[in-house]
Order: C-alpha cells, then structure tokens, then sequence
C-alpha cells in the first residue's frame, strides 16, 4: 500500500468512526416543529396559542395527536393594488418629495408656467449664475446655490413664485407646494 492509498484509508477511517461514535443523530436533520395547536375561549376573542414541546437536537419532541388550526386567511389579497392612494401620495397634478431638474440650456422655460409638488421637493435649475434666482416667499423655501446650479427646497407648504431670468427676459413660474 503507497503511502497516499494509506492516508486516504486513514481520514476515511477517522470520519466513519467521527460519525459512528456521535451516533446515528449527527447525521439525521433538525426536527421540524409545525405550528402550536390553538384553542379558543368562549370569552375572548383572539386564540390562545398551547406551546409545543421541545426537543433537543439527540431526540426529537414527542408528538401530538390533537389537529393542528390552518393559521386565518388574509383580509385582503396579497399582490392587490389598492382602489385608493393614501393621503401622503402625489395626485396625478401633484408630484411628490421628488427633485425636478430644470436644465436651462436643454428647456423652453416659456412652457413652463407652474408646477406642483409636495413638500420636500427641490427645483434644482441648472446652468444660471450667482444671484439670479429669485423667489417671493423666502419663508416657504431653502435655497442654495453651487457650481451654475440653483436649489430650491420647499420646507413649508404654500405658493411660491420662482422667478428666473434668460435671454434678457424674466420668467416666472408659479410652484404650488402641499
């Protein structure tokens, strides 16, 4: 016998008598616990929960021969979408908390005569400089400027008019803020 063939024979030997001292549960999975019985009360309403027994992992629970209650059906089915948003979503006139890229040099800002968002919104226009961007309401917003980009946060609900000059016009646009 080579001297390979011979530790191949002894690490062989040293996992089946790993496996056979620990007994036959080393090898056998976890048990499973299906859900505990419930029982109900005349008085109450919600069902009291009976706890299984354990088991350690060398021997399984004992079991039971009382039926096990199939857990309730759900209210409403999973997957469904719902007949009405709630209150925090944005109505189909009314965007949300979103951020509203406004790039000068790629819009006609002559169309754009309001917008409506919720608050947390940020009208971020792009390609003006320092200074240039005005609004009517400074109570209502939080406005900061960097780099040829104007951000104006809505931190408070109200009507806010947004004035912005190009092409030596001024342009306003009215943002509703909910």
């Amino acid at each position: 016998m080579s001297r390979a063939s011979f530790r191949r024979l002894v690490v062989v030997l040293a996992t089946v008598l790993g496996v056979a001292a620990c007994g036959a549960d080393a090898v056998s999975p976890l048990p499973v616990q299906p859900p505990g019985p419930t029982r109900s009360t005349p008085t109450a309403s919600a069902s009291a929960v009976i706890p299984t027994p354990t088991g350690s992992p060398s021997r399984p629970p004992p079991t039971s021969a009382r039926p096990v209650a199939a857990p309730p059906a759900p209210t409403r089915p999973r997957g469904t979408p719902r007949t009405t948003p709630p209150p925090t979503d944005a109505t189909p006139a009314c965007q949300g908390a979103v951020r509203y890229d406004l790039p000068l040099a790629e819009t006609e800002i002559e169309l754009l005569k309001s917008l409506c968002f919720a608050t947390g919104a940020v009208l971020r226009i792009q390609g003006i400089g320092p200074g240039l961007v005005t609004v009517d309401s400074p109570e209502l917003v939080s406005q900061h400027y960097e780099a040829g980009v104007v951000d104006i946060r809505f931190v408070r609900p109200g009507t806010v008019d947004v004035t912005i000059p190009k092409d030596d016009r001024v342009h306003t646009i009215t943002v509703v803020v909910r």
